[in-house]
């Protein structure tokens, strides 16, 4: 929900005398609500419909019992078989239909009128897709899941009802609020269990059909929102009156929204998200700040809190399943500040009415709040300060960001925002809470002064013991989007703190486990999967042994150690591009090791320029100096082979570069390229976004990216790692011949070789698997080498070079895990 602006708005007024019933009251219409608990049950669905289909397909004799179990409970309706099932479909469907379009109708809900059926066409199609899809892979297993058994007449493999009325109900729902969507979904279930019982769909079919329904009905309802149960104007004053405000005014605030037109939580209210806030007045003349939070709308905020939980391991989250629960905690966090002489909003009361919960603040604290840039040294130690204060009883914020900064009527610097704090707090909580106001202050006045301030504030033995809790993932998305921000920033913080304690005291110091999932674990996952898959489906291991067993073990294993080398070359071209101060040879020299196991899960080059761009990144680097130096090592190699390839070729007299080229495709590739961006700067709305968004981050990429080439001394230095590394994988090609007796000219295999491996590197699959050992083969047999040796070197030298690579990679990127390095 947003709030439209002031001009535009159509005010309910009420300018009635003015009584205990009847205060004048300001007003706009209630919006529509695009709910993400709609968006969190189509996920569900989805989740839910996966796992049926795997059941179905892996657990059938499960799933076979449980559809037999269900026909022997139904025996006793037997007279089931003789009512015809297609008019027990269509009668169930035209009456639930009607009657919950009759009930929209009559409530004068448009928009849901038209938006439910078309969820029931959609519904339709879906499932008639995903059936189709399902015959077309003409998988017999996957097929027989999903037919029933002993089915009599006409069947389908996926029952349309289900999904058709599913979508229906969703879009028209929800059930709490409409009896005839409830009734409706009761008479579905019932149809199910009697189409079960008489055979005529499996159970994986009708739940499949049924969960296709759903995703359908909610992402429609989420898209088109609905109606906003909540308490508004009249409704409003009247909740309030029940806790005793005899209210003469009631008037609308209008929220301040962001870039993407969404309000900005506001200190009026103490920072509650998606809330609505009215000032008000009563008969005594006493002012009031009423904050209104409506239950469909606090959704995104559980589930920000769910998210913090799963995170973050160590440290209690609070997790309010309700917009009641979160109102009740905030007032009483509130009161028990208050009680310790910390400024804080003036609570008066909390009521509820329809789905909104209500509480009311009295109008004697105001809050103003302090840029970060504009920070002082004296507003920090008060900062520091009344955290202190509030985490001696047990009392933690969990969300300090920039926003949360203020200053009161006195203007004393506080902290506000503490709708997600909590009370009895353990020491890792409140350790967290210090991290994130510390990394703040130091984004706007430095590590030096933020430290120093510190000290006086909460004594060295505190900020020794924050050191294990000097984590990126303690910090909030907000701080880290500070001008001032950068990873330095924590590496600064940390071995500030580090200097502080004593030798021995650091040596025995552990960082604390705060991640419980990161992203870096979430990748290091995804690509144990992919190289699981495409080892167990791509390894033809009786080929590859045939090919091993016929070479020459010491040159095949001269291979491996002249493609080993290639290692030492990519260092090599890496670290002359690192600062002095930041370069750590093991560690730089472990990044290309590792960049052998994203390999196997990424395109060829995007493998080694990730890991170089994630080990930048840790070194201390920011965003955009790690993406001008990754791209400063992928420039040097690539000019490197281009001018190896040029100079190889006109001192071996080769001209199979002419040939191997395909002019066509990269024309095409270009011309593409020109149109798509000529029309992106044609469009004014993705000009002034290209402009105003983009070309500042380029310009700025291509201002490092100059600094770094420019640099003579550097450049060859890096070229010349560049020259090893391809140098090593030639020679290591060379040797693979070697070992199958065909002796070659050393520079022409090279040659040949680079670029054969360009070409095949090109193809998006991992490690260009596939692309490679087919360009390699086809390049070799055109520059003379017999078939069979062709092809047998080529495998050998991906074994050496690709397959042995991928545990030793594993073993690095472990290491370097470990090291916090990448």
């Amino acid at each position: 929900m947003t709030d439209v602006p002031n001009q535009d708005r159509k005010t309910i007024r009420n300018d009635r005398p003015s009584s205990t019933h009847s205060p004048v009251v300001v007003d706009t219409p209630p919006q529509r609500v695009h709910d993400a608990g709609d968006l969190l049950r189509a996920l569900v669905s989805l989740i839910l419909g996966l796992l049926v289909t795997l059941a179905a397909v892996y657990l059938r004799g499960t799933a076979a019992g449980v559809e037999s179990d269900m026909r022997q409970a139904g025996h006793a309706m037997d007279w089931l078989m003789d009512v015809p099932t297609n008019f027990l479909q269509q009668i169930v469907t035209v009456t639930v239909v009607l009657a919950v379009l009759i009930h929209l109708l009559v409530n004068r809900e448009w928009l849901q009128s038209i938006t439910a059926p078309l969820a029931m066409f959609v519904g339709y199609s879906l499932v008639l897709i995903i059936s189709n899809l399902i015959v077309s892979t003409r998988n017999t297993t996957l097929i027989a899941s999903f037919n029933p058994q002993n089915a009599f007449g006409s069947t389908v493999l996926l029952p349309d009802i289900y999904a058709g009325l599913a979508a229906f109900l969703s879009a028209a729902g929800p059930r709490r609020l409409r009896s005839t969507v409830k009734w409706g979904w009761n008479a579905l279930y019932a149809v199910a269990v009697i189409m079960i019982i008489i055979s005529s769909n499996s159970v994986s079919g009708v739940l499949v059909s049924l969960l296709l329904g759903r995703i359908a009905g909610m992402v429609i309802r989420y898209i088109v929102g609905t109606q906003n149960k909540g308490a508004w104007g009249e409704a409003v004053a009247q909740a309030v009156a029940s806790i005793g405000i005899d209210l003469t005014e009631l008037t609308r605030v209008d929220a301040t929204l962001d870039k993407d037109g969404q309000p900005i939580p506001c200190l009026n209210d103490d920072l509650i998200e998606a809330s609505r806030i009215y000032r008000a007045k009563d008969a005594s003349g006493t002012r009031y700040t009423v904050s209104v939070m409506d239950g469909q709308l606090h959704t995104a905020g559980y589930l920000m809190q769910l998210w913090q939980w799963i995170k973050l391991s160590g440290v209690s989250m609070r997790r309010d399943r309700s917009a009641m629960d979160s109102m009740q905690h905030h007032m009483a966090i509130l009161f028990e500040l208050r009680d310790l002489d910390l400024s804080a909003l003036h609570p008066y009361g909390l009521t509820e009415s329809a789905e909104s919960s209500i509480l009311v603040f009295y109008d004697d604290t105001h809050l103003t709040s302090i840029e970060p840039d504009l920070l002082d040294a004296d507003q920090a130690r008060q900062l520091m300060d009344f955290l202190a204060r509030a985490n001696s009883r047990g009392y933690t914020h969990r969300r300090i960001t920039p926003n949360t900064l203020a200053t009161d009527n006195e203007g004393h610097a506080v902290i506000a925002g503490w709708e997600n704090s909590d009370s009895a707090s353990s020491s890792a909580n409140i350790a967290l809470d210090r991290v994130q106001l510390l990394s703040l202050i130091a984004a706007s006045l430095g590590v030096e002064e933020t430290v120093r301030i510190a000290l006086e504030s909460w004594g060295k033995d505190t900020l020794i013991a924050l050191m294990p809790f000097i984590q990126m993932v303690a910090i909030p998305s907000q701080t880290q989007a500070l001008p001032g921000w950068n990873r330095q920033v924590m590496s600064d913080l940390r071995a500030r703190l580090r200097s502080l304690a004593p030798p021995e005291s650091v040596e025995t110091t552990d960082q604390v486990t705060l991640s419980r999932f990161s992203l870096r674990s979430f990748l290091a996952l995804v690509l144990l999967v992919i190289a699981v898959v495409v080892i167990f489906t791509q390894f033809n291991l009786q080929q590859v042994i045939q090919a091993v067993r016929n070479a020459n073990p010491w040159m095949a294993g001269l291979s491996f150690l002249l493609g080993s080398f290639s290692w030492v070359g990519g260092a090599i071209t890496l670290g002359v591009l690192v600062d002095k101060k930041k370069r750590n040879i093991p560690g730089i020299f472990l990044s290309q090791v590792a960049s052998s196991f994203t390999s196997v899960s990424m395109p060829a080059g995007v493998g080694p320029a990730f890991v170089n761009l994630q080990y930048l990144r840790k070194s201390g680097y920011g965003n955009t100096m790690a993406t001008a130096i990754m791209s400063a090592v992928v420039a040097v190699q690539f000019a490197t082979t281009f001018v190896l390839l040029i100079v190889i070729g006109l001192f071996t007299g080769r001209n199979t570069l002419s040939g191997m080229i395909p002019t066509n495709t990269l024309v095409i590739v270009i011309g593409v390229v020109a149109i798509v961006a000529a029309l992106a700067m044609a469009i004014p709305y993705t000009r002034r976004l290209i402009m105003d968004k983009l070309m500042p981050i380029v310009a700025s990429y291509a201002r490092h990216l100059f600094d770094i080439l420019t640099q003579p001394r550097q450049l060859a230095l890096a070229a010349s790692g560049s020259v090893v590394q391809s140098a090593a994988l030639g020679m290591s090609f060379w040797a693979a011949l070697m070992a199958f007796g065909c002796r070659t000219n050393i520079f022409e295999t090279t040659f040949v070789f680079l670029l054969a491996n360009t070409l095949g590197s090109a193809v998006p699959t991992p490690g260009g698997l596939g692309a490679i050992e087919a360009v390699l083969f086809s390049a070799f047999r055109l520059a003379g080498v017999p078939s069979g040796v062709a092809i047998s070197a080529t495998l050998v030298f991906r074994v050496a070079n690709y397959w042995l690579r991928i545990p030793l990679g594993a073993l690095a990127m472990r290491w370097l895990g470990r090291h916090n390095l990448i």
